[in-house]
């Protein structure tokens, strides 16, 4: 154990060098870069600056993060996840997910990690992600690392092209930020994007609901009205002030990065959702195909959400344990040598009994 720490930190600090870490980590710095990010979009001098290479990702710092993500997702969040097997194996596809947590988005790290104990290193996952974090340098090479792209259709077709999946979340600040009370809701907000775009691309969409994630700090108002009133959208591109109660500040902005509640999550992809025949330019069948969509996520989320209790799964407890998806390392008997199976663990471990078994006779 402790040489896997010593190595993991090891590399972390090559990856990450002092001076960014001392940004990343500091949760003041980075509320400071938001605060001059509004200012200068608010005087007109924000930039485009490109944010949808995604030859950028970087595996190693993926699986990096990820590595320590697991650990917390598993002993803090006590994470679960069902219907990873909906993912295809390769070639384009568009997640469609509910959103949670505010600034701390641990749905995206959920999601991002069950795919990867599901299908190994070679199943690439990027996101589409708000315009703040590419207007810093730091933020903008850390995020196109981690196979963040601005979040637009282009960005996507590019991603779409290497085959990669798609995660995007149409509802944004509208979702993650939903008062307390309203925690077992989809809002998607009417934003209608990504279907179009699904459309348009012929890929299919796979929903990806994630209930107890928003249980990990309260929001006790969306602030929209405040938000119009100060013009929120034109110096932030938000439609929403939050004011929220977070660990270890207390009453707070929702703008605010936090230490989240020990809350346990579960992760769910649904059956792929595809429409060959539809014509993405009438409005009426986007509508439909959206409130097919928005049905469905939000039927996922009243089964995942029923019996819930505050921070725990209460008597649902469906899904699998995120540690039963873990890859295993197998002894090859035929090549004499070891190599890593990218599979659930359950299997990997009746693979090995057998192995052992097949060694005896």
């Amino acid at each position: 154990m402790v040489p896997e720490v010593t190595d993991w930190i090891r590399r972390a600090r090559r990856l990450m060098p002092r001076e960014d870490r001392r940004v990343l980590l500091n949760p003041p710095r980075l509320v400071a870069r938001f605060a001059r990010f509004a200012v200068a979009r608010h005087a007109g001098r924000a930039g485009r600056a490109c944010a949808d290479d995604v030859r950028a990702r970087d595996p190693e710092l993926v699986a990096l993060l990820l590595e320590l993500y697991r650990v917390f997702a598993r002993r803090y969040f006590r994470l679960r996840v069902e219907g990873i097997e909906h993912v295809p194996e390769s070639g384009p596809v568009l997640l469609v997910g509910n959103h949670n947590g505010g600034l701390v988005p641990t749905d995206g790290f959920f999601t991002a990690l069950a795919i990867r104990e599901r299908f190994g290193p070679g199943r690439a996952m990027y996101s589409l992600v708000h315009d703040f974090v590419f207007e810093d340098p730091v933020l903008r090479r850390y995020a196109a690392r981690l196979g963040m792209l601005r979040a637009s259709r282009e960005s996507a077709r590019h991603a779409f092209a290497e085959g990669g999946c798609v995660l995007v979340y149409p509802g944004s600040d509208l979702d993650t930020f939903r008062p307390f009370r309203d925690r077992r809701r989809v809002v998607l907000g009417g934003r209608k994007g990504f279907l179009e775009l699904a459309l348009r691309e012929r890929v299919p969409i796979v929903p990806v609901v994630t209930a107890g994630a928003q249980e990990q700090f309260v929001v006790l108002a969306r602030g929209d009205r405040l938000a119009r009133l100060l013009h929120a959208h034109a110096w932030a591109r938000t439609e929403v002030l939050p004011i929220v109660l977070a660990f270890p500040w207390g009453l707070t902005s929702g703008f605010v990065p936090y230490l989240p509640l020990p809350a346990q999550a579960t992760v769910a992809f649904g059956e792929p959702m595809t429409w060959p025949d539809a014509d993405p330019t009438r409005a009426d069948v986007v509508d439909r195909c959206y409130r097919e969509v928005e049905e469905r996520m939000q039927q996922m989320l009243d089964r995942l959400s029923a019996g819930r209790r505050f921070l725990r799964a209460g008597d649902n407890r469906s899904g699998t344990p995120i540690e039963a998806l873990h890859p295993a390392t197998m002894a090859s008997a035929d090549r004499g040598a070891t190599e890593t199976v990218w599979r659930p663990a359950k299997q990997a471990r009746i693979g090995t009994e057998r192995s052992r078994t097949g060694a005896a006779r």
